[in-house]
């Protein structure tokens, strides 16, 4: 098949058509940014096809389209969210739709931290079920951190179909990318219940002897209109980085027509057993609201007395696992104004895990229940709604 040819037709039902007779199932076509007004590059509900478009991004550069009102708003050029136009919106017409995340960063930079990725959900790590991950709606979307966020109601997983019933459970399983603020169950739009790890501790993992967290560090600040180039490495002692999650931003582009990117400079983070090992270049921040730190994350299993020892450009800090539990640990290279790095707390198991079981009250046809997730750093998971039918 020929999949370089761009398929084009003048209505999505054509376009459904097209592809259709072309590819098979194996072609859907996604809207994206759907938040904008329509007829300004946002969603028109009234020509929605389903079958074209399993999922819509909930979240990209341009903002999130969840609701009309969030910490992610549109501040494209293209103009603001409608409130119409939102994932919310459009359930609760009826359309059913899953949710995935994506970048669109307009400095090429895919995955730039905090703009959007998207978790699927599949039986194997194959194209095949990655691609039928998508199509079930088994989808989440996120804003920058690797958060799982796992759900069934009534045995049914995210994204799928439920009867009516007079009870429902619905089995959770988050495994956050830091603390976990709360995780809401929303129902036709409204919250109907939330969890408060804080106040409801049900940690995943009972490890005996180590503890499980998540190591992040954080690189850049420095006087506006410089940068610096952080070369070094991170060590963990009475302990193990079981994974590494880059947490890298690209240069901030709000439109295209503005121009290229003025630096094609890769960065690099890598893990060696017990070593992180990183060569990154992070700008000072722009302004006092807008971050332009550099970071990255690992899964980590400490031991009583664990610490971490760290290079910077020749420049060795050593801290104490203990204290990032008290909370971050900060430091600069030199005086005031030059760069800095934060060693960020590390949370407990209780802190970031979270498995359980709620309810969502009584399901009638035409209902949707959806979660959600806040860390307390403002990260954000978002999972594919369950549709009752």
């Amino acid at each position: 098949l020929d999949v370089t040819e761009m398929v084009q037709r003048d209505t999505p039902s054509e376009l459904l058509s097209a592809l259709r007779a072309r590819f098979g199932d194996n072609a859907f076509a996604f809207p994206h940014h759907i938040g904008y007004r329509t007829g300004a590059r946002g969603i028109n509900w009234d020509t929605f096809e389903e079958d074209l478009s399993p999922v819509l991004e909930l979240i990209s550069m341009h903002g999130a389209s969840e609701t009309s009102l969030g910490d992610r708003p549109f501040l494209h050029s293209m103009g603001p969210c409608d409130g119409h136009n939102t994932v919310h919106s459009g359930w609760n017409q009826g359309h059913v739709f899953g949710v995935i995340g994506n970048t669109d960063h307009h400095s090429g930079y895919p995955g730039s931290y905090g703009h959007g990725r998207g978790t699927v959900y599949a039986a194997e790590n194959t194209s095949d079920a990655v691609w039928s991950g998508i199509t079930d709606r088994r989808t989440n979307a996120q804003t920058g951190d690797n958060i799982h966020l796992l759900a069934t109601l009534n045995g049914v997983p995210q994204g799928g179909y439920v009867s009516p019933t007079a009870t429902s459970v619905i089995n959770i399983e988050a495994i956050a990318g830091s603390f976990i603020d709360y995780v809401d169950v929303i129902k036709n739009g409204i919250v109907v219940n939330r969890i408060t790890p804080s106040l409801r501790p049900a940690p995943l993992d009972q490890l005996k002897g180590e503890t499980d967290s998540i190591f992040t560090l954080e690189l850049g600040w420095g006087a506006r209109g410089t940068h610096h180039d952080w070369q070094g490495s991170v060590r963990v002692h009475d302990g193990t980085f079981d994974a590494l999650e880059p947490r890298l931003r690209g240069p901030e582009i709000v439109s295209p027509l503005e121009g290229e990117d003025v630096s094609e400079r890769s960065d690099l983070v890598v893990l060696e057993d017990d070593r992180i090992r990183f060569d990154i270049r992070a700008t000072s921040n722009p302004n006092n609201a807008t971050a332009a730190t550099q970071a990255f994350a690992a899964r980590v299993r400490l031991r009583p007395g664990a610490s971490f020892s760290a290079d910077f450009d020749g420049m060795n800090v050593e801290v104490p696992a203990e204290r990032l539990y008290q909370g971050a640990m900060s430091g600069n290279l030199g005086a005031i104004d030059t760069p800095a790095f934060r060693f960020q707390p590390l949370p407990k198991a209780d802190q970031w895990q979270w498995g359980g079981q709620v309810s969502a009250g009584a399901l009638k046809a035409g209902d949707w229940v959806s979660l959600r997730l806040r860390q307390t750093n403002g990260q954000w998971a978002w999972s594919s709604a369950f549709f009752c039918r």
